[in-house]
């Protein structure tokens, strides 16, 4: 038994793209639909209900599209939006990135010290300090938010002195707590990597949940037997409630290749109440 029907993937903006990446190499037989609400970007500055109503919208965008599960590849929504989303859409999978980058940061950790970066609104939801904690009880969790981070990535600085100077501002006090894990909690900052990682120097292991997130998605299609199958590449399409134009030109920056005809949504036109199994 197989399920053809395509994977639905949303983020406030570009940096979900880290983990449809992800998944099309893990199941590059898999179609995928991604959308991408830069218009409405950056989440991680919103009130949850406000980021509560965003999710719900950018959900039945995608459910118009017929998938068969949604990926919510944004920390800020799975923060402030995963139990409502799984109370009001029960029959439907859902992943989310939080569990899978916890328990991969409880593996990797030696000493039990472990640093989360995110969006103001993911850090104050305290959303990774209960994960792990419910995972390792004994672990200590730095949390460190990072508003400027997601509006550097989405403008293509990723390199250069002023993500330099900014990451060194940000990352100073979780340096000096010693932890040897670092989180990525928000899908944008995997463009970040690089700088990140350098300031935090080597002794420091650092968790893109993208990777993880996408075995996840994999091992929860395969036990329901909802994998697509069949040997040819699957299609992606992409969504943006902003600028297509500007959307495919950094889009093909992170990656690194062009994408195929970006289309715009009308997300606010959505409707923002849950839609029932058969619509």
């Amino acid at each position: 038994m197989t399920d053809k029907r395509p994977i639905g993937i949303f983020d406030s903006g570009l940096g979900g793209l880290t983990v449809l990446e992800a998944v099309h190499k893990v199941m590059p037989h898999e179609d995928l639909i991604y959308f991408g609400d830069s218009g409405r970007a950056p989440y991680g500055t919103k009130s949850a209900e406000t980021v509560r109503k965003y999710t719900f919208q950018d959900i039945n965008f995608l459910l118009s599209h017929d998938v068969k599960m949604i990926v919510i590849a944004c920390n800020t929504a799975s923060a402030c939006s995963l139990s409502a989303v799984k109370e009001s859409y029960e029959w439907l999978p859902v992943q989310e990135v939080v569990g899978p980058g916890s328990a991969a940061a409880v593996k990797t950790t030696k000493n039990g010290k472990i640093g989360v970066i995110g969006t103001p609104a993911t850090i104050s939801s305290g959303v990774y300090e209960r994960a792990i904690g419910a995972i390792c009880p004994d672990a200590n969790v730095f949390s460190k938010s990072c508003p400027l981070f997601v509006p550097l990535v989405e403008e293509g600085w990723w390199t250069g002195p002023v993500p330099e100077r900014v990451a060194k501002e940000y990352l100073k006090e979780l340096k000096k707590q010693k932890i040897d894990t670092l989180i990525l909690g928000c899908t944008h900052y995997p463009y970040l990597e690089k700088i990140i990682s350098e300031y935090m120097g080597e002794g420091v292991s650092i968790i893109n949940s993208g990777r993880v997130v996408a075995e996840s998605i994999k091992n929860s299609l395969t036990e329901t037997d909802m994998l697509r199958g069949g040997r040819s590449e699957g299609k992606i399409r992409y969504f943006t409630s902003d600028s297509v134009t500007k959307f495919a030109s950094l889009g093909k920056m992170f990656l690194k290749e062009t994408l195929s005809p970006v289309e715009h949504a009308d997300i606010e036109s959505v409707s923002v109440a849950p839609r029932g199994k058969n619509g």
